[in-house]
Formats: C-alpha cells, sequence, structure tokens
C-alpha cells in the first residue's frame, strides 16, 4: 500500500510538472510584507495563477510554511515582496537565497530605499545600492505626481528579457548599478534625467543639469542607474532584482501617463516573471552522439585520422504548449576538441531540414591521449548550452568518452604505391651492380698485357 501512494505522488508529480507553464516546476512561495495588501497586486497574481502556477503566500516571518525542508526546496520559484521587512524567520537569511539558487530554485525580489536584508544580499550579486532613504527621482516631464514616481520609457533593444515595443512605464523606487562581475543582464535603466537623492532635500539636482548638459548620466559609483537586472547562475537558477515592488501593483498597472497613452507596467512585470520562472529563453540539450564516418554506433576508440561526426540535439520549451521543441535558431555555436591544450575548434552550424539537429565532421588529430568534446555557449538571457565530455584510458570506455591510442603496426599496409620509385631505383641499381659484376671477369685482358710489355 505504500509503494502504490508512492507511486501516485510520483505520477501526480509527473502530470504536474507537464502541465506547468515553467520549465522548472509551477509552485511558487510568495513572502508579501504584512503591510502590502494582496488584491492591490491582484492583476499580477491573477496572470501567474491563469498561467498554471499554484501560488502561496506567506508573511516574513512566519515560520510555516517553510521554505525548504531537511535542506530539500519545497517550492520551484520563490517571490521576496518584502521590501521593507528587516528581520525574518531562522529559514531565511542572506545566504539562504544563495542556497535556494544552487538548488534549482528560481527568485523574483524587490528592493526598496531601505536598508534591509535583501539589500545585504544584492551586494553579494555584485549590485552598487545607494545610500539608505534615496530613491530614484526626476522632474521630467512636467506633472503633478511626486519626483519619485517616475515614467520609464523602454527601447526597443533594452533587453532580450522583454517584449520589443513596450509602451513606458511607472517606477517608484531606488535604483542600483552593476559592478564588474558580467553576469548580470539589463532589464530595465533609469532615464538619464534621474538620479538618486534625498527627495525632502534634493541636492543633486544641479549635478544632473551639468551632467545632462554634457550629455552623460547620473553616475551611481560610477556606473549607470539601473532599476531591474535579471542574472543566471552556472546551474541554470534565475534571479531579478528590482527596485520597486509597485511595478507589480494594479496602480501602476492602470495609471495613465503624462501625455496619456497605454502604460507597459503590467506587460514589462509578466515579461520579468516569465523570464525568471523559465517560460522563455530556455534551452536543453536532448542528447550527444559521436561516431565514425558511415557508421552509427560510438566505437570504443577512435585512432589518429579518423574521420568523427558528432551530433547535438537541442531544444527550446514552449510555454504556451508545456512542451520542448526542437530548436535550430542559434547560429555561431561551435565545438572544442581538447586534449590540456585545444587542438580543434570548428563552427557547429545546424542541419538544414531536421530542426533541432547540430552537426560537425572532423578529423581526429595526430596525438594520441585523452581528448575531451566540449561547447561551453553562453548568451545573456538564454540558459546556457554546455557540452563537456571526458576521456578515459581504460579499454571500454563509457558511451561518452573518448580514446586516442597510438596506431598499432596492424592497421599500417602492407604496401604504398607512392614507394614504387624508391623501389625501382633499388631494384635497378642492384640489377646493374650483378650484371656488372658477372661481366667484369668475363672480358679480354690478355692482348691488354702484350701492348704493356712492348
Amino acid at each position: 500500500m505504500r509503494l502504490l501512494s508512492s507511486a501516485l505522488v510520483t505520477l501526480l508529480a509527473l502530470a504536474k510538472l507537464g502541465f506547468a507553464s515553467s520549465s522548472s516546476g509551477d509552485s511558487v512561495l510568495v513572502l508579501l510584507d504584512p503591510p502590502l495588501d494582496r488584491e492591490d497586486y491582484s492583476i499580477f497574481f491573477g496572470e501567474l495563477e491563469k498561467r498554471g502556477y499554484n501560488l502561496t503566500f506567506r508573511a516574513p516571518k512566519d515560520a510555516s510554511p517553510a521554505i525548504t525542508d531537511y535542506g530539500v526546496p519545497n517550492y520551484d520559484h520563490v517571490i521576496f515582496f518584502a521590501p521593507d521587512t528587516k528581520s525574518y524567520t531562522q529559514d531565511i537569511t542572506p545566504q539562504s537565497p544563495v542556497g535556494l539558487l544552487s538548488q534549482n530554485t528560481n527568485l523574483l525580489i524587490a528592493l526598496s530605499p531601505k536598508q534591509t536584508p535583501l539589500t545585504s544580499l544584492a551586494t553579494e550579486f555584485s549590485l552598487i545600492l545607494p545610500p539608505p532613504e534615496t530613491p530614484l527621482i526626476s522632474h521630467h516631464p512636467a506633472r503633478f505626481k511626486p519626483p519619485t514616481t517616475i515614467p520609464v520609457p523602454i527601447p526597443s533593444s533594452a533587453s532580450p528579457v522583454l517584449t520589443p515595443g513596450i509602451p513606458p512605464i511607472w517606477f517608484s523606487g531606488a535604483p542600483h548599478a552593476l559592478g564588474s562581475t558580467p553576469m548580470p543582464i539589463p532589464i530595465l535603466r533609469a532615464p538619464a534625467e534621474s538620479f538618486a537623492a534625498d527627495p525632502t532635500s534634493d541636492i543633486h539636482a544641479d549635478a544632473v543639469v551639468a551632467a545632462s548638459e554634457k550629455g552623460g548620466r547620473r553616475p551611481l559609483g560610477g556606473k549607470p542607474d539601473e532599476l531591474g537586472d535579471g542574472i543566471q547562475t552556472n546551474v541554470n537558477s534565475c534571479v531579478v532584482f528590482t527596485g520597486s515592488v509597485k511595478m507589480f501593483s494594479d496602480e501602476y498597472a492602470r495609471k495613465t501617463l503624462p501625455g496619456g497613452g497605454y502604460v507597459g507596467t503590467a506587460l514589462l512585470a509578466r515579461d520579468v516573471a516569465m523570464w525568471v520562472f523559465q517560460e522563455k529563453l530556455t534551452l536543453r540539450i536532448d542528447g550527444v552522439v559521436h561516431h565514425r564516418v558511415n557508421e552509427s554506433a560510438a566505437p570504443e576508440m577512435y585512432t589518429t585520422n579518423d574521420e568523427i561526426v558528432y551530433t547535438a540535439h537541442i531544444s527550446a520549451y514552449d510555454s504556451k504548449t508545456s512542451t520542448w521543441k526542437p530548436y535550430s535558431g542559434i547560429d555561431d555555436l561551435q565545438l572544442e576538441f581538447t586534449m590540456l591544450d585545444l587542438h580543434i575548434r570548428t563552427s557547429f552550424p545546424a542541419i538544414p531540414g531536421s530542426p533541432g539537429t547540430y552537426q560537425v565532421q572532423f578529423r581526429a588529430p595526430d596525438r594520441h591521449g585523452v581528448f575531451k568534446f566540449v561547447s561551453n555557449w553562453k548568451r545573456k538571457g538564454l540558459v546556457d548550452i554546455f557540452i563537456f565530455m571526458l576521456t578515459s584510458w581504460t579499454n571500454r570506455p563509457p558511451r561518452n568518452q573518448l580514446l586516442i591510442p597510438r596506431i598499432e603496426h596492424d592497421p599500417y599496409p602492407c604496401f604504398l604505391s607512392s614507394a614504387w620509385p624508391y623501389c625501382a631505383g633499388a631494384i635497378s641499381t642492384s640489377v646493374g651492380f650483378f650484371l656488372f659484376a658477372a661481366l667484369w671477369p668475363a672480358r679480354d685482358v690478355k692482348g691488354e698485357r702484350k701492348k704493356l710489355k712492348c
């Protein structure tokens, strides 16, 4: 009975994952600050539930439901809508979200101008935050709104995460700057005329005017002001930091722009959630195969100068059908064949007429040893494609290992046709020598001796 119940639980989990909008699961834990009302974010949360997510709400100081049990995450995604909370329960520390990311749990984190534990977490990801209580301020364009409520235009090529053509949005919160790490993916950038300052004094306005006249931006630690950034870990989990929780509110989704027109706050929130929950721009490797030319099975070992065919099958996740479909949109994929040093680097193109199949043929180098296939394709916003196949010296290497030994004497041909000129020269020389040796003693030497006596 226990086995039957465990089997049913497993089947339900697989069925649940099969119909999830996300490629990594549909369970979401929302840490909602008590001053924030859940109904004020009904558009955002309703959109998630409409796409098949199961939302569980919890206050930051509540002990249950737990994020992890015995070190294993209970949720596939966690939303931190607690920008003003300064203390959490024991299962949430500045380092615990890092552990969640290492276990493929995606995070959506909203910051604020206040100093909180989430601020310390942002610095772990090389985000430079302004001093506390210094939100983003802008006096342009002229409007009756507070200077901390800013309309932000979104360029058509702002980020690979966003859908092109999103109208301007409303923003009210804290900016940040990117550090030296290349990992962050810019999603939303502050307008050039905005700056971070105390809204009661506005002491940096003159500096902003001077910077705008020079065509520059208000620097934050020498970096441009960012309002939202995504980061992808080496295990392909995602985290997004935004400087405002109001970006996801119903108020900012319905607020009209100063000049009228449609506001794109809800569209931006949807795109951010789709990316961080891995609904789009998600790739995976379905399988790889390598073999000799005109063969189909991987040999136990190769020899030098063998013609090797390497094939990989790549698919992309389709959130509309919750299925993986073959993907041939990578046009700059490369394959490396290395042994300590790089021996071969070649393009790894897609095969026309065979969706999702990438294939390349190359000759094994004239070197014996332990080789490996490596393909490390990384692009911002897309899940990384990484192939690493290590070789072995064992007599029977696994299917994904490769051994190139020395060529034994047996595989060499017994005779080379290119050696005929040298053989003919050696034979003619030998025949001439034997003829000379046979004719030299038979020559007539008596007449020569008589001539010598005279």
